[in-house]
């Protein structure tokens, strides 16, 4: 629609927006999806938007985002479930133990935990590994956050910024960045920025912070029967099989662009179809249900499995389907394009306002997710005004997810977790997890940049 005020007007209506949306979710202690929906509508009102109009605009937002995102992080979350209750996870973490040896072990939890953390969210990963970082902990002695961080960092870093993880395919939903291409690099990136900004920074710091191990936290890890566990091959082929497809579509897709390869063919329009996202993950899905949980549970239990893996999403996906109604209202009513023309104005490139942005709602309000979401829909008309190209949207999304890691701080849900389950105090929590998901989030930025130089 054509904007009814002035860039003026519209910015001060976002401000009041997003001012508004902070005071509910952390004065008010609104659920998130609720607060996003109400300040979408009001904002939309604010904005001049035809009453009439107002829930047409805010569905259909809603809509576009949920048709990523939801297919996405369904199938992502039941991969994940059929890997951890057939003790996928621990074949992971005593496979690579075995072979990278005591010293390594840090090392080795934090590379299963990158491996796992591919389908599965940050807290379910992190529950499931809290009995095998506390069992390793108790064999080779010192503190628990040797063996803690590198594992929990990765599952942050797998989090932020890879697919099917919902913040990213958010985040790259809004601004236009393809989902495929955002997965492979993102795989890459996440574990560069993990080696740098976790795993270093433990060894050489925050590991040397003795936290002893906590006996008294419930785990809620299921231990299975080693003659019942998968192979590690089996595994890591799950794992792996879907960014190989991607990745068989991102190349085909290149080379047909270039011309390299004719338009026209079978075989190239097959391997295109089966490397789509959402493709990908049914087929690895499909791998995991009839060749790792059919060999010892019932077509019944397998149905029960997937079933109870979508219960604990659905709050993140409304959340996530709510900023991108917020990001499509801000589209709407022309105030993205007057944040777009200020940013302009002050100078700065557009990949450092998505870092800066992220930051500023990520220490304000604790939610990666809502940092995400919202930072994404705020910037969207800057991005299609700079027309970037696909990897240098790709960054985008990488500084974007960069902002919304660091400081986390005591209004992050996150920050409780990791402090509870190790039995840590504040003090001690805002040391050692503040300071490595800060780190975590630079490296992830200084990653964007170069990305974004290259594209």
């Amino acid at each position: 629609m054509t904007p009814v005020y002035g860039s003026g007007t519209l910015l001060l209506i976002a401000a009041l927006a997003v001012a508004v949306l902070l005071v509910l979710i952390i004065v008010l202690r609104m659920h998130a999806f609720v607060a996003l929906v109400l300040v979408s509508m009001g904002t939309a009102v604010a904005a001049g938007v035809p009453l009439a109009d107002v829930p047409s605009v805010a569905i259909a937002a809603f809509g576009s985002t949920l048709g990523a995102v939801a297919l996405l992080v369904g199938l992502g979350v039941m991969i994940g479930r059929l890997l951890e209750v057939t003790g996928g996870a621990q074949v992971l973490a005593d496979t690579l133990i075995s072979r990278f040896g005591e010293k390594r072990a840090p090392l080795a939890l934090g590379i299963a935990a990158l491996l796992f953390g591919l389908p599965i969210f940050f807290d379910a990963g992190l529950v499931v590994f809290l009995p095998i970082i506390f069992s390793v902990a108790k064999r080779f002695g010192g503190s628990v956050l040797m063996y803690a961080l590198p594992a929990a960092g990765a599952f942050a870093a797998m989090h932020a910024i890879v697919p099917p993880h919902p913040g990213p395919v958010t985040a790259a939903t809004e601004i236009g960045a393809s989902i495929g291409l955002t997965l492979l690099v993102g795989v890459v990136a996440a574990v560069v920025a993990w080696a740098v900004g976790v795993y270093a920074v433990t060894i050489g710091w925050l590991g040397k912070v003795h936290v002893p191990v906590n006996d008294s936290v419930l785990t809620g890890g299921r231990e299975v029967d080693e003659g019942a566990r998968p192979g590690f091959a089996h595994v890591l082929g799950i794992l792996l099989l879907p960014v190989l497809l991607i990745a068989g579509n991102t190349i085909l897709t290149t080379l047909r662009t270039n011309e390299t390869i004719s338009a026209d063919g079978g075989v190239a329009d097959f391997f295109i179809f089966i490397g789509q996202t959402p493709v990908a993950l049914l087929i690895a899905l499909l791998v995991a249900t009839y060749t790792l949980a059919i060999r010892h549970h019932s077509r019944a239990e397998i149905e029960g499995l997937l079933n109870d893996a979508l219960g604990p999403i659905c709050a993140i996906i409304l959340i996530t389907g709510a900023g991108g109604m917020f990001g499509g209202v801000l589209r709407y009513s022309g105030i993205g394009e007057a944040l777009s023309d200020s940013l302009a104005d002050l100078g700065l490139p557009l990949i450092v306002s998505a870092f800066v942005i992220a930051t500023i709602l990520r220490v304000a309000q604790g939610s990666a997710t809502v940092a995400l979401t919202t930072t994404a829909g705020l910037l969207s008309a800057a991005v299609a005004e700079a027309d970037p190209s696909s990897l240098q949207l790709v960054a985008l999304v990488l500084a974007i997810a960069a902002g919304a890691t660091v400081l986390s701080h005591v209004n992050d849900s996150g920050f409780w977790l990791v402090g509870r389950f190790f039995g840590m105090d504040v003090k001690t929590t805002l040391k050692t997890w503040t300071v490595m998901e800060t780190t975590l989030g630079l490296a992830i930025f200084v990653i964007a940049l170069g990305v974004w130089a290259v594209g």
